[in-house]
């Protein structure tokens, strides 16, 4: 198990038994424009098919998730990056996602890609770029973002009211 602590106390760790699941789940089903009105089984199964990684501040309160989906070889895909809003600006995506990128290029793997709408600058800092050839990668939807006609909407809590141009998985 990974256990990183920094100097001001937050730790990093991939214990998916100290993973806070109600909290993420809350967060990404109400806050997160990729992930809203997420059911909760389902971000159960995503956590068991991924390497998911909490980042825990001084007093243990889990303040930070995200998970990585990857052969351990060849490719990743890091998903579902998020810091609680009380605990944004302090680095700590940054740190998250640099120690993803670090544990998997020790194990080889060749590539990693994410999708963001606007993060692209803390992306940036650790290393992504664009894509250099987008016209080469291709998508297959097999499921499409549930119809929610007739559903009470879910808003962002933190106010991010316009959807990004293209639904995401």
């Amino acid at each position: 198990m990974l256990n990183l602590i920094r100097d001001d106390g937050y730790q990093l760790s991939d214990d998916p038994g100290r993973l806070d699941v109600d909290r993420v789940h809350r967060w990404l089903s109400t806050d997160a424009y990729w992930a809203l009105g997420r059911p909760r089984e389902l971000l159960l199964r995503a956590i068991d098919g991924s390497t998911a990684y909490g980042v825990y501040a001084p007093d243990g309160e889990q303040v930070a998730f995200a998970r990585v989906v990857t052969d351990g070889a060849t490719f990743g895909w890091l998903c579902d990056v998020y810091v609680q809003p009380a605990a944004r600006g302090r680095g700590l995506a940054r740190w998250l996602v640099g120690v993803v990128r670090d544990r998997l290029d020790r194990l080889g793997v060749r590539r990693i890609l994410l999708t963001t709408w606007d993060a692209h600058g803390v992306y940036a800092e650790v290393g992504f770029t664009a894509l250099t050839n987008p016209g080469q990668w291709m998508e297959l939807i097999l499921r499409e973002i549930p119809d929610r006609t007739g559903t009470d909407p879910v808003t962002p809590i933190t106010g991010k009211e316009v959807a990004p141009p293209c639904p995401l998985p």
